[in-house]
């Protein structure tokens, strides 16, 4: 199964949603800003993705600022728990496809993996 955690308001998740659609790709679609992930399932994605909690992080965004994360020392538990707290500090999009995953910034990681 596939699944793309999707924000509508994204350009770049939108174009990962057609990229699945011309492929004919049956895809689950989380909309993620209004059913946010577990904690579990960002411990999952971090390790799919290969990297560290705070690498899934959308540092540009205001809540970022207003939270002072950028002046913090956080464990990877701690980012874990912020996002699932906060979903709109997630990157985007994310696509899960057969065990790999990618964070469709550019388009070509997603592509990357479906074509694996």
């Amino acid at each position: 199964m596939t699944t793309i955690f999707h924000n509508p308001r994204c350009s770049k998740s939108r174009a990962a949603v057609e990229l699945l659609r011309s492929r004919e790709i049956d895809f689950e679609l989380v909309k993620y800003l209004e059913a946010p992930p577990s904690e579990k399932q960002i411990r999952d994605i971090v390790k799919m993705l290969g990297i560290k909690p705070a690498e899934l992080v959308r540092k540009g965004e205001k809540l970022f600022k207003e939270l002072k994360l950028g002046e913090q020392e956080l464990s990877d538990k701690e980012w874990i728990a912020i996002l699932a707290s906060h979903p709109s500090l997630i990157e985007r999009p994310i696509v899960l496809h057969e065990g790999r995953a990618a964070i469709g910034r550019p388009l070509e990681n997603v592509v990357e993996i479906l074509d694996q």
